[in-house]
């Protein structure tokens, strides 16, 4: 499976050598249980590593609590400031959106239907929003911060998945490549930073260039953090667009897995919305965001809020007009935003921290307000030929 020009071949057999040795050792040396239990109470950044700790999780936590050198700290201020001021935005787009699109690429599909614990969306999507919640703190970088153990330990829960497929020949390298090999993690990276934006602008949400610009540098950071090979990753929003759409044209189509994934996202988000009477605009939004060829690969159900759900940028813009205008709405509305997403967060978790583990097994039975003001709107750069 190669690019027309090869130029991404080698990324598809590409894993991340660090994280896949740890776990190779620590199931040799059959430590997993018990790195598992003692991580259980290491969560922030700072604190001292816990005593009876493998030797090689110790030396992978040492290499890996912190961030790149080259973060640019003002940028990932600039970040965090777009998330306050668009968070229930993100929350949506990330739900209904970037999700949606994992599940539109059969083979990323397959892997997630594969994994022990992915049989529950809610479990996924707790996981996703509170480590984009970790991401965006103040001090998400220094002591005392979430971030960093969260992205540690997702890193190690990579790793055990490539490990367990591969080891369990539950997946075909030669024609997929490496599961969650270097270039899926980077169209993952897209998925989570481009796809959002994508969708922010779709439903008429007011960006400025340098928001949109620093939303993606901190995914790019986020990468780093996560193994990706950041000398691979495109460094502009314009060139990521071109390295997507190429990704998109190889991998997406139908597939049964992500018929099924995305049938139980929409009955996740059926069961957070209370009553009935608005349960088909899950699927209406899911539609809207993610375009009527993908939602039919899907298998997204069509429904009457189809055409309302139109509306939501003409309803978003109004309220956005207010905020702009207003300094006490503007307070209200990112107030009101901030709450309506802790709660959809703490729904999906039932109030409970998320923990990042490395399992042990798969399941058998699977199948496989901005620093600048908003007056230089953001647009998505154009689709790239394919």
């Amino acid at each position: 499976m190669t690019d027309p020009d090869g130029t991404t071949a080698p990324l598809r057999h590409a894993g991340d050598e660090l994280a896949d040795a740890t776990v190779a050792a620590l199931f040799e040396q059959g430590q997993v249980g018990t790195f598992n239990t003692l991580m259980r109470f290491m969560s922030t950044a700072g604190a001292p590593l816990p005593d009876g700790l493998p030797d090689v999780a110790r030396e992978y936590l040492e290499a890996t609590r912190h961030p790149p050198d080259w973060v640019d700290w003002a940028e990932m201020e600039k970040a965090r400031l777009f998330f306050i001021d668009n968070n229930v935005h993100i929350s949506t787009a990330l739900s209904f959106a970037s999700m949606p699109a994992c599940y539109v690429v059969p083979h990323m599909a397959k892997l997630l239907s594969a994994t022990h614990g992915l049989k529950y969306p809610s479990k996924r999507m707790a996981e996703t929003g509170q480590f984009t919640v970790y991401l965006m703190q103040p001090e998400a970088f220094e002591a005392g911060g979430r971030f960093v153990p969260a992205a540690q330990k997702v890193r190690l829960l990579h790793a055990s998945i490539r490990h367990h497929l591969v080891r369990e020949n539950r997946w075909d390298v030669g024609t997929l490549g490496t599961p969650i090999c270097q270039e899926d993690m980077i169209c993952g990276q897209m998925f989570f930073s481009l796809l959002v934006l994508d969708s922010l602008h779709r439903l008429g949400i007011h960006m400025s260039q340098e928001g949109a610009d620093a939303y993606y540098y901190a995914w790019r950071v986020v990468g780093a953090m996560l193994g990706v090979d950041q000398e691979a990753v495109p460094k502009t929003l314009e060139d990521a667009r071109g390295f997507l759409d190429r990704y998109l044209a190889r991998h997406m189509g139908p597939s049964p897995e992500g018929a099924h994934l995305t049938r139980q996202l929409i009955d996740l988000y059926e069961e957070v919305v209370p009553g009935t009477f608005f349960d088909p605009l899950v699927s209406a939004l899911i539609r809207y965001l993610v375009g009527d060829i993908c939602a039919d690969w899907l298998e997204v159900p069509r429904t009457a809020w189809d055409t309302p759900v139109k509306a939501a940028p003409h309803l978003l813009g109004v309220l956005e007009t207010i905020e702009d205008h207003s300094p006490f709405a503007a307070w209200a509305l990112d107030r009101l935003g901030h709450l309506t997403a802790r709660l959809e967060l703490s729904t999906l978790t039932r109030g409970r921290i998320m923990h990042y583990a490395i399992p042990e097994q798969l399941k058998k039975d699977y199948g496989v307000s901005n620093t600048v003001p908003p007056n230089r709107r953001w647009s998505p750069p154009p689709t790239t030929a394919s």
